[in-house]
């Protein structure tokens, strides 16, 4: 094959800007897929993508595209990409396998946060960026202004703009010719030693590990053994191809520059590590590529069974999801009120929530979540410097002589109208204004330094009903602070409930306190003896709520006599109520730990 009518680019853009609806054009313009069975959303093969309207996983699909300007066949491998901040460690891995990215920006929005994020992580990757405005359609368009955003913001000229409006399909011939046009064939020798980078992965019930590559040297065919760099195994390849016309598609080599898959007969999805190098065995290149920088996860929870016999099956499928979601990680653990389980660790709080439906939809699993937290530090007395990802890891007051929490750099991209109100809500999230730019007469750029934990819950969603909707934000980790850490503990009938545990700024404790006891007391049912919640930072008590017992009638059957006769029958139930309340177990709908997690 002919390398120089190779093009790898990648569809890149903030969230709802319209890439998966022009990755369906050109998948249409290109015959990739018949018009008869046209869809929206090709790319978005997952029911939870379909539903939510977003993408969560980046899709390669490969495309052959005759050009009548050029009066030539060329071969397109395309990567659409997510748009939401969550998932910004997808579009990074994407962006490895590329020469150039499509940057699309909505004609009515203009550019937003997530919009200035993708671009500047393509020019860490040295990518050739084609700038888009896309839904020129829409009656709330201005074109003229967001052109002039491109223009000052990310510093294109007004010729190299695309006007396009991918529902119509206008614009996207010319984009694809831009694309033969400016974004370079991929580099590398034949000749060379093989070296191909692994930049995703899927689990197939019947060919057990997909491995998605891009070579950069040599050649793969189905003859060739793999070794993995790091991980030193050697594999015999079992299956060869590209995924082409949305279909797995065998091929009988992948060259330089090619992007495709092999099977191996891989069955345990831990043998594969996201960013390792494949190389030949008998003449294997002398160094790895740079691979990924390893993701840190900025939110962590515990993932429980409810039923502790599905431990297995959940880790099991824990293990086969970390392939498609290399951002999610997770070690065991075991709690006092669920027994074994994982903590893991996302990117947001979205994120989670994906991961989360994913596990109970895919695998059919049923699961309980703890309140969500970020990673503290905290220096000893000692000296010791420790990570705590859990509350139950929090040493004694004693013995710690200072705690730290994460601090991110927020940039928030809203209208000017929505200004003072967003800098007063930030500020009362503890956060810390930083700079501001205007972008036009309509639009300004907000930074902010702020706690981790104020943004991961509800700050997006707060910033949207704020801004009525027009409103982005994009947010970086940037540095570990000095704070005032407390322990959240809840207690019902004076046994703590691990799940319900979190670590806070000491002076937001009283005010969660008081949020917490007050939710629980409607969501926990009334049991056959009392039930007492209780809020506690070490000894104090915060907050306090009790739920009556269940009433019964332990006298209905005694008519007339004796009155000493119903009291006998009264302290005997009393007692047997006391008895309860030692040695009783307190039912905990699944519903309180989901609503806690919305507080």
């Amino acid at each position: 094959m002919d390398k120089a009518l190779l093009r790898n680019f990648s569809i890149i853009a903030h969230i709802d800007h319209g890439k998966s609806t022009l990755a369906d054009r050109i998948l249409e313009i290109t015959g990739a897929v018949d018009p008869r069975h046209k869809g929206d959303q090709l790319l978005d093969d997952m029911e939870l993508e379909k539903e939510r309207g977003i993408t969560i996983k980046a899709s390669m699909v490969r495309l052959n595209y005759f050009s009548k300007k050029f009066n030539q066949e060329y071969i397109l491998n395309l990567i659409d990409t997510p748009g939401h901040v969550d998932f910004t460690y997808e579009v990074s891995k994407s962006l490895a396998a590329c020469e150039g990215a499509v940057l699309v920006v909505d004609a009515g929005q203009g550019i937003e946060a997530q919009t200035v994020a993708n671009y500047y992580l393509a020019l860490e990757n040295n990518l050739h960026v084609i700038p888009v405005i896309n839904k020129i359609d829409l009656i709330s368009a201005d074109v003229g202004k967001v052109k002039q955003q491109v223009e000052t913001v990310l510093g294109f000229k007004s010729e190299e703009i695309i006007l396009a409006s991918a529902k119509e399909g206008s614009g996207v011939i010319e984009i694809l010719d831009r694309i033969i046009e400016t974004i370079p064939s991929p580099s590398g020798e034949i000749n060379n030693p093989l070296k191909a980078l692994i930049f995703d992965c899927r689990f197939d019930a019947f060919k057990g590990v997909v491995i998605f590559v891009k070579v950069i040297d040599g050649e793969i065919s189905p003859k060739t053994q793999l070794k993995m760099f790091h991980a030193g195994k050697i594999y015999k390849i079992e299956e060869l191809g590209v995924f082409k016309n949305l279909k797995y598609t065998v091929v009988d080599s992948l060259t330089c520059g090619e992007v495709g898959y092999f099977t191996a007969s891989i069955r345990d999805p831990r043998e594969v590590i996201i960013g390792d190098t494949i190389t030949d065995p008998k003449n294997p290149c002398l160094e790895a590529l740079p691979g990924y920088r390893k993701c840190k996860p900025l939110v962590f929870c515990g993932i429980y069974p409810v039923n502790p016999a599905d431990f297995p099956d959940l880790r099991d499928a824990m293990d086969k999801l970390k392939l498609s979601d290399a951002a999610f990680v997770f070690d065991p653990e075991n709690s006092q009120s669920f027994g074994a389980g994982f903590r893991c660790g996302f990117l947001g709080l979205l994120h989670m929530e994906i991961v989360q439906e994913r596990l109970e939809r895919e695998y059919n699993l049923n699961l309980i979540l703890t309140v969500p937290n970020v990673v503290y530090r905290i220096i000893t007395k000692s000296g010791l410097t420790i990570e705590i990802d859990t509350p139950a890891k929090l040493p004694g007051a004693q013995d710690i002589a200072e705690a730290q929490e994460p601090f991110a750099s927020l940039l928030m991209i809203v209208p000017v109208d929505s200004l003072e109100a967003i800098c007063d809500f930030t500020k009362s999230r503890r956060g810390v204004f930083v700079a501001n730019e205007y972008l036009s007469e309509d639009r300004v750029k907000v930074v902010f330094q702020i706690p981790l934990s104020e943004i991961i819950v509800d700050f997006y969603d707060r910033m949207k009903s704020i801004t009525r909707g027009y409103g982005s934000l994009d947010y970086e980790f940037k540095e570990y602070l000095t704070t005032k850490l407390v322990k959240l503990d809840i207690m019902l009938n004076s046994q703590i409930c691990d799940a319900f545990s979190s670590l806070m700024f000491k002076e937001k404790a009283f005010s969660r306190a008081q949020l917490l006891v007050h939710k629980l007391k409607e969501l926990i049912p009334r049991q056959l003896f009392e039930v007492s919640i209780q809020a506690a930072v070490g000894s104090q008590i915060l907050a306090s709520e009790k739920v009556r017992a269940v009433g019964k009638n332990a006298t209905s059957k005694c008519s007339g006599g004796d009155i000493t006769r119903k009291r006998k029958l009264w302290e005997t139930q009393k007692k047997g109520k006391k008895r309860l309340k030692q040695f009783g177990k307190v039912e905990i709908p699944q519903e309180a730990f989901l609503e806690v997690l919305k507080i």
